[in-house]
């Protein structure tokens, strides 16, 4: 994984952690405390909460990390695919409403350097 910020017009969103094995899209925040971080994964269409103790915010993206579509997953639920998704991004639940997340937003991946984009 690699750690970064995620932002929307210049401005940092959170913490996000960008997932590139298979095994850990595949994991997500299975088993994971709460994080201080959101998760984006790539290479991925649908997402489910088996196992996830709670409720997840789920935006659906498309490779240029547009957003196509937001939901909120309950635990032990399936998100399936939303046409032109290539890309998830999760949080925890109410995140998106703080970032006042829509679709049609664009968001930037910055890896994390020694400090904060400003």
């Amino acid at each position: 994984m690699r750690a970064g910020w995620l932002l929307r017009d210049g401005e940092v969103l959170a913490a996000v952690e960008l997932v590139e094995s298979t095994l850990s899209r595949y994991r997500g925040f299975i088993g994971r405390p709460m994080p201080e971080s959101a998760l984006l994964l790539p290479r991925t269409r649908s997402v489910h909460t088996f196992g996830v103790s709670r409720t997840l915010d789920v935006a659906f993206l498309t490779d240029e990390l547009a957003v196509v579509a937001t939901t909120t997953l309950r635990p032990w639920r399936v998100a399936f695919p939303r046409r032109g998704c290539r890309t998830i991004l999760e949080a925890p639940a109410g995140w998106f409403e703080r970032w006042a997340l829509r679709p049609g937003d664009l968001l930037e991946f910055h890896p994390t350097n020694s400090e904060r984009p400003t």
